[in-house]
């Protein structure tokens, strides 16, 4: 058996932690709902990425090509600086929905190189300018061009000519599932000398603050070098850790608090801030950092000058005290032997696609990988605020989420987009899990399975859609992603029927939300819903009362509902083949199903298209 598919069963079966640490940090968690606590819900303006790097985040965290645990207790990510910036780059920078002349936008060219599924192997690159990075620039151009215009992006800044920036890439190799080896390598590809810092930052999640009650905020973590000159870590959930470098003369110490001082001229609760290696770095300020080598954020800093075309190479390690050989230094040989596993584990998969196509496939699967993020959104605690913050306004309770008390989200779920969508789409996810399939099929049926439990789905059966709105009305497409999902994962007469009756109970309670939620007001048959065909895209938003009231009775909404029914009907007759208690409910289905075509054939006399026309007409 390949390696990496040993290691697949090792973590399905709970022998070995394989997926522990992963590529489940944030790119983006400044301006996201979780962190919006304004009176107007003005998510965009509320946490500005001018305040991501001196202000605590309350509900995640972001970084720079990096990894944490599936809890997002312990991070791991880069910060670099080139020189010329008046900010370290430890976070990717991109224009807020109303900054964009097309909406929010990364302004970024960063990518995803390789991951196998359980993220023992892990490459990323990113591409740093060595000139000024144009932070105001792209702002200001893409407000000017307005919606006729193409998006003003980082390429058309020319801060890349001549090959005026380095490549870093970052790599990623577990020795086992808590010993993971780091290997950063810079690159200059201009034809003039550069330098570069580079820090590799490891840090603590923010869980103290808070006055939070739950499971490992009770007690705060702490990083420091103990008697034997090594970097140690101590959390109450997390099993102790080394962190392991190449020598340097420098290492920064500082504490992952809010810089009160920066942000609103208040005094500091801590002398040691969030953005203090800003200071140390860019503004010379020795004292900024601890001297004394602990606290929650540490770095070794690394001051690079490079020729022209030259690189450098740096090895770091992240190992539990419990896994640790004795060894100081990360081993070189680990990335060739994952990379050749990964490589025979896609090999597996694509043997019949020719080059290129494998190639293709082989990145898109690294998107998906990299996309897994730790989603952090307790709706209750947030809707309440927090012991030691303001408290937020009344109007909370009326406004975005507030009948969605039952989410209690701490989990790694698959995102649309760590930066642009750093938060879950029901739907986008129902999607992705279809190639998941392929990769990790446990991990595809984990996450449909997840959103149906009772901590995501509502009492009345409504799967919540995205954290702006999680009751917006999405197609029903999670019944035929677990279709699709049960059938990809395992051969005929080997697949997972435990899996398909499970999901089919809780689908029953969606299924009934949609009858009795999305029906028009006629009840005919004829469905309406909102967030549905083409994306919402149209004169006015389907999520929304009509501006000149009225109702819709939308063909799209209805053509959800027969295919949902049909997804039904179809798991319904492959459970009565082992179960025939189910033949009852593959009738209902196909009774369902059929009421649904005579009302879209009758609809109005004539029915809701003819063939004649041959378009369908929304009445």
């Amino acid at each position: 058996m390949n390696e990496e598919l040993q290691r697949l069963n090792e973590d399905e079966s709970r022998k070995k932690n394989w997926k522990r640490w992963g590529p489940y940090l944030s790119e983006r968690q400044w301006a996201t709902v979780r962190e919006d606590y304004s009176e107007q819900g003005d998510t965009w303006s509320y946490f500005p990425h001018d305040h991501a790097r001196s202000r605590a985040y309350r509900w995640g965290k972001d970084g720079l090509l990096g990894i944490t645990d599936r809890e997002c207790r312990l991070c791991f990510a880069l910060a670099l600086w080139n020189g010329q910036d008046a900010i370290l780059k430890e976070r990717l920078f991109g224009l807020t929905g109303p900054e964009g002349n097309h909406g929010e936008d990364c302004k970024e060219c960063y990518y995803y190189l390789d991951s196998s599924p359980t993220h023992s192997y892990l490459k990323a690159l990113y591409k740093y300018p060595q000139v000024t990075f144009p932070y105001d620039q792209l702002v200001q151009e893409n407000r000017r061009r307005g919606l006729k215009l193409p998006e003003y992006e980082l390429i058309d800044t020319e801060v890349f000519a001549k090959n005026r920036y380095f490549d870093v890439l970052a790599e990623y190799a577990k020795q086992t599932p808590n010993d993971v080896h780091v290997r950063i390598t810079v690159a200059n590809r201009a034809s003039e000398s550069a330098s570069i810092v580079v820090l590799p930052c490891l840090w603590f999640r923010n869980t103290w603050t808070w006055g939070l009650s739950h499971e490992g905020c009770s007690r705060k973590p702490r990083i420091w070098r103990d008697t034997t000159g090594n970097i140690r870590t101590e959390h109450e959930t997390l099993e102790p850790m080394y962190f392991l470098y190449e020598e340097t003369e420098e290492a920064l110490f500082t504490e992952n608090e809010t810089n009160f001082q920066r942000l609103y001229g208040s005094k500091n609760p801590s002398i040691y801030v969030k953005d203090a290696f800003h200071d140390y770095i860019i503004s010379g300020r020795a004292l900024a950092c601890n001297r004394n080598p602990s606290g929650t954020k540490m770095a070794p800093v690394y001051r690079v000058r490079l020729g022209p075309a030259q690189s450098r190479t740096i090895y770091l390690r992240l190992v539990s005290v419990a896994d640790w050989d004795g060894n100081p230094r990360a081993d070189p040989g680990i990335f060739d032997l994952r990379q050749s596993e990964t490589d025979s584990f896609y090999s597996q998969l694509t043997g019949v696609l020719d080059k290129e196509s494998a190639i293709i496939f082989r990145q898109a699967a690294a998107g998906l990988l990299w996309s897994k993020q730790f989603y952090h959104y307790i709706v209750k605690d947030w809707l309440k605020g927090d012991a030691f913050e303001v408290p937020p306004p009344a109007s909370r309770w009326l406004g975005r989420n507030h009948d969605w008390l039952q989410v209690y989200s701490r989990d790694v779920i698959s995102m649309p987009d760590k930066w642009e969508y750093p938060w879950f789409a029901a739907w986008d996810l129902a999607f992705h899990m279809l190639p998941f399939a392929h990769l990790d099929p446990k991990f595809a049926k984990q996450q449909l399975e997840l959103f149906l439990r009772e901590w995501y789905m509502h009492p009345n059966g409504q799967i919540p859609a995205y954290e702006f709105a999680f009751a917006d009305v999405n197609p029903p497409v999670h019944a035929w992603a677990a279709w699709r999902v049960y059938k990809i994962s395992g051969s005929r007469g080997a697949r997972d029927i435990d899996f398909l009756e499970s999901v089919f109970h809780k689908l029953l309670l969606n299924f009934t939300w949609w009858v009795n939620r999305c029906k028009d007001t006629e009840g005919n048959n004829i469905f309406s819903g909102g967030f549905l065909g083409l994306d919402n895209i149209g004169v006015f938003d389907r999520s929304k009362p009509l501006p000149t009231g009225g109702y819709l009775q939308q063909a799209d909404g209805t053509a959800w509902m027969g295919f949902y029914c049909l997804t039904m009907l179809s798991i319904a007759l492959e459970l009565a083949q082992t179960r025939p208690v189910y033949e009852d409910m593959a009738s209902k289905f196909f009774e369902h199903f059929v009421a649904i075509c005579e009302s879209v054939n009758t609809l109005g006399g004539y029915g809701s298209g003819t063939k004649k026309m041959g378009f369908i007409t929304i009445n």
